[in-house]
């Protein structure tokens, strides 16, 4: 199996991954509706996780640099404190799906950023069609009836926070990109949860009862830690706008799973928005071939 299908792998299974988050979650929830106490176990063992991945690598270390510490803290705060636990507390007022495809809508920002901050790249007219398209599909999904969205009610408080999240995360893509490329998956994803990790853990000592709760609290967190692992693997081995475009199979993955497990229902303007999502991509991925 050569390097690049490796890669395909490793973000087809981290999508899994990301649509088996969201059910988890909803699914603790019902149990103990503390998102923050959730995130706090879900950090936890996120970084036993990735502790277990780093033994059974070879050559893993898990010794940085000054300038991989302060890039991986920045990781921790905007990936983990900030976008982390407003995706964990949007999921608490919207749809799996809705939080699912929005955060779906990272390769957005991660050119924006990328071109106006960065300076990395310069926006072609595929770009600028593939983001019109991605911001017409988020509307769709958001928005959920013909109704609504001639009312122009493009989705909710809960929504919004899911966007902000995005944004975050996108930064944090454009961060381990340029500075982390050359460090270990696994070591990646332990600073990052483990910084976390001690903030909830004094933060929950401070103002509540530490503790598990339910199983779902720790499921999430091995598979939230699988799945970072698998897209920082994948990553490394394939072009971004393949990471993107394999990544649209995670709101499938999240539509199937919150029809089967919650008993969510789609509309069929969240359908058609799904579909535009694809579109969009497709778009995004042209820059590739002109270049």
């Amino acid at each position: 199996m050569n390097v690049k299908h490796i890669g395909v792998l490793a973000v087809l299974f981290a999508s899994l991954m990301w649509a088996i988050e969201p059910v988890l979650a909803k699914l603790a929830y019902q149990q103990n509706p503390d998102f923050i106490q959730t995130s706090a176990v879900r950090a936890i063992f996120v970084t036993l996780t990735a502790l277990i991945y780093i033994g059974l690598t070879r050559n893993a270390k898990l010794r940085i640099d000054k300038q991989q510490f302060s890039t991986l803290a920045y990781i921790a705060i905007a990936g983990t404190l900030f976008a982390d636990l407003l995706y964990f507390f949007a999921l608490t007022q919207i749809p799996v799906i809705n939080a699912v495809l929005i955060g779906h809508m990272q390769p957005i920002f991660i050119i924006m950023i990328g071109f106006l901050i960065l300076k990395s790249d310069k926006l072609t007219k595929f770009d600028f069609v593939g983001i019109s398209i991605m911001m017409i599909s988020g509307f769709l999904v958001t928005t959920k009836t013909i109704e609504n969205f001639a009312m122009f009610k493009f989705g909710t408080f809960g929504d919004l926070l899911v966007l902000m999240a995005t944004i975050a995360w996108a930064t944090t893509a454009i961060a381990v990109r340029k500075y982390l490329k050359n460090l270990n998956a696994g070591v990646i994803t332990f600073y990052r949860f483990l910084f976390a990790s001690v903030f909830l853990v004094i933060y929950l000592g401070l103002t509540s009862t530490i503790g598990i709760t339910n199983i779902y609290q720790i499921l999430v967190g091995v598979v939230v830690g699988i799945g970072t692992i698998l897209y920082y693997e994948g990553l490394k081995r394939i072009k971004v706008a393949q990471v993107s475009g394999l990544e649209l199979s995670a709101p499938f993955f999240a539509a199937i799973l919150g029809f089967l497990i919650l008993e969510e229902q789609l509309t069929l303007i969240q359908i058609m928005g799904i579909s535009l999502l694809f579109v969009g991509i497709y778009y995004l991925s042209k820059k590739e071939d002109i270049e």
